[in-house]
């Protein structure tokens, strides 16, 4: 019996500050399915040359208010980067928060604007310890 990873969905409560948040991280969308009917839709989106690797993100149209305040039962979403550093400094400079910073020069963990949980890996080995991160504090929950 044969077996294919096919995606990772999770569920926004705000489209468009989701979907920044993955384009900050190098996701475009693949792919999109609105259900006038089922008054959602459901928008797939995958780092360029891995668009079978996508998140799925599934939008409410009206609302999810059922949805926890903190989606940590979840797990998180695992990317390689090429540059932890260069990554890292890039989302706070677009306002995210590093929740636990890369220290150790390889692993680096944020939240979306729905706190599903993003871990970024450096590509390779890891990158020597430097400043500001190696004496950065974690920030909330990771």
């Amino acid at each position: 019996m044969g077996l294919k990873y096919l995606h990772t969905m999770v569920r926004v409560k705000d489209l468009e500050k989701s979907m920044a948040f993955y384009e900050l991280l190098g996701l475009k969308e693949t792919r999109r399915m609105d259900s006038e009917q089922g008054r959602f839709s459901l928008i797939f989106m995958a780092p360029p040359g891995q668009e079978e690797c996508p998140v799925e993100l599934t939008y409410n149209w009206d609302g999810d208010d059922d949805l926890p305040s903190d989606s940590r039962h979840f797990g998180h979403l695992a990317y390689q980067v090429d540059d932890i550093y260069a990554m890292c400094q890039h989302l706070m400079d677009n306002g995210v928060t590093i929740n636990r910073p890369p220290r150790d020069g390889r692993m680096a963990f944020v939240r979306s604007p729905d706190n599903i949980s993003v871990e970024l890996l450096q590509a390779g080995e890891a990158k020597a310890p430097a400043e500001p991160w190696a004496s950065m504090e974690n920030t909330g929950h990771w």
